[in-house]
């Protein structure tokens, strides 16, 4: 199959470019970026915004991930924003009350919001400007209210019902009679701008020990949940060096565990053992031999990886090419493997929402934030506007010897996971996506068309997509695997596939999910590449 057809223009700059899904999002951060702000500016200013204008996706109550490169250094650092589990979550607590398997909504569900912190701590290592600068764009939205975009009115609409459960919920996300909000309604969330004003105004503070701590554990603790004032006073974010593998000689940088950025790795290592190039841009061969990797590198990520400090796992074993070498022996291009095993690694020489932004000194920041599941556990704390995760009830297990069976101040591991590519040591790629355990994947199809392929990085965006299922999810997991293709991938692929095993499922010609943002950095002229994901309401923007 050749590289299919582009329908956007990819968007050029020299200066500073900031993509995300959401267009007032991309504008908040470029004004901080023509003002003379840096990415780690740009970010804050973006994430505040799309907290407000995509409250299915990400918020106050989220979790974050990143990675960040500073130019003036050369040092590139992880960020890992993620919370724990309440100090009384134990399995036995679960299990006493009736639950086989953690509960998906409801005050059970979150895990400590770890997103407030990151915020500070990526301002206070690398921005230029102050907090109450770079959220006055997300306070006026959402006090004043802003025009609800056409996938967040889709997803509102689609969730309707989940919002309707809970009184705090349904008196913002829904109209007064129970209506859903639609495309181009405007959203008012004053009490949202009232919590963020405090936070801008307040410092970390307010939100881990001062009065947002205090109304999330009251609500908490009235309707059925866990959390402590201990749990948040004592949360603080990670600041780490990311993992890394090569790829064909790039250096293909990646969140470390608690995110499961290491089976995106683990899946590149095990395809460069393959000449995807010699088969063909989504060739039967080349989707099979894509799919056969996930499998693999998804049965280690679920045998073995749980929170480092709780866990010892084999992840440098899991990352090396000796083990990539080994394990890529078991794809069979003959027959597909529905039954994979996890390998041995040994110890060889241990609904959510993304966005990049390159600044015009060279400065670049992969960034991804997430309530979870969309709407996150869906009921909101109080009058505070905010909605917390349910990175628990979607993360954790409760079934016994689990890496990842939940425990008081434990981390689920995260779907969650952005990276960033070195060229020479300098950003030439920076990318991420959100959709769950879609994201490894689409992310390692996205590297290889624009590395094997040689497409550009809107054209890799839009290329047609496949996604195997299930993936780490303890809801679905010991589902069948199925194999999902959009259906700009030629009948005859589908056929053959189904040939060598694959259960198939053809869907619309975007439906295959992601939201996929990207910049690519020429390291001859510096110019910047930007390209959207035509599966979202994103845009990027620059100067």
């Amino acid at each position: 199959m050749s590289v299919p057809t582009q329908h956007r223009s990819v968007v050029m700059c020299s200066n500073g470019v900031v993509a995300s899904a959401q267009q007032l999002a991309s504008a908040a951060g470029l004004r901080v970026l023509m003002s003379g702000g840096n990415a780690a500016d740009a970010a804050i200013a973006t994430a505040a915004v799309l907290t407000v204008t995509m409250p299915m996706m990400c918020g106050l109550g989220g979790d974050v991930f990143a990675i960040y490169y500073q130019a003036r250094t050369g040092r590139v650092f992880g960020i890992n924003g993620s919370g724990v589990a309440p100090r009384g979550a134990t399995p036995e607590y679960f299990r006493s009350r009736g639950y086989q398997k953690m509960p998906p909504h409801g005050m059970l569900a979150p895990s400590v919001p770890g997103g407030v912190d990151a915020y500070f701590t990526i301002l206070e290592r690398f921005g230029t400007r102050s907090m109450v600068e770079l959220v006055q764009p997300a306070i006026e939205y959402a006090e004043s209210g802003f025009p609800v975009s056409q996938h967040v009115g889709e997803s509102m609409i689609a969730n309707a019902s989940l919002l309707a459960r809970y009184p705090t919920t349904t008196k913002v996300l829904l109209k007064p009679g129970g209506e859903p909000f639609r495309p181009g309604d405007i959203l008012v969330q004053k009490d949202m701008g009232r919590s963020w004003r405090m936070i801008a105004e307040g410092g970390r503070d307010i939100f881990y020990k001062g009065a947002i701590a205090r109304a999330f554990v009251e609500f908490s603790q009235a309707n059925g949940g866990l959390f402590t004032t201990e749990d948040f006073a004592e949360h603080r974010t990670e600041v780490y060096e990311p993992l890394c593998v090569t790829y064909r000689g790039y250096d293909v940088l990646q969140t470390a565990p608690p995110s499961q950025g290491l089976i995106h790795l683990e899946m590149m290592n095990l395809l460069e053992c393959f000449s995807l190039a010699g088969m063909g841009f989504n060739s039967v061969e080349s989707i099979h031999t894509q799919v056969e990797a996930k499998k693999l590198a998804f049965s280690d990520r679920v045998r073995y990886a749980g929170d480092p400090a709780f866990v010892k796992f084999p992840l440098k074993g899991m990352l090396s090419k000796k083990y990539a070498a080994r394990r890529s022996s078991e794809i069979d291009p003959r027959k597909a493997n529905n039954d994979p095993a996890a390998g041995q690694p040994g110890e060889l020489d241990g609904d959510t929402t993304y966005f990049c932004v390159v600044d015009r000194e060279g400065n670049a920041i992969s960034f991804i934030h997430s309530l979870s599941n969309a709407f996150g556990c869906a009921q909101m704390v109080g009058d505070t506007g905010i909605l917390p995760n349910n990175r628990a009830g979607r993360g954790f297990s409760l079934v016994e010897g689990h890496p990842n069976i939940i425990a008081p101040g434990k981390k689920t591991m995260h779907t969650l996971n952005c990276y960033m590519v070195l060229r020479n040591g300098l950003p030439y790629i920076v990318g991420g996506t959100p959709g769950g355990d879609r994201q490894p994947q689409i992310n390692a199809q996205i590297l290889c068309n624009l590395i094997d392929y040689g497409m550009n990085v809107q054209e890799a965006a839009e290329a047609p997509r496949w996604i195997s299922t299930p993936g780490t999810d303890p809801i679905n997991i010991d589902d069948p695997f199925q194999l999902i293709l959009e259906d700009r991938i030629p009948a005859g692929v589908v056929g053959g596939l189904e040939a060598l095993g694959h259960r198939t499922k053809v869907v619309g010609s975007y439906a295959g999910g992601g939201s996929v943002m990207l910049v690519q950095v020429d390291p001859v002229t510096g110019v910047r590449y930007a390209g959207v994901d035509p599966r979202s309401d994103g845009e990027a923007t620059g100067y």
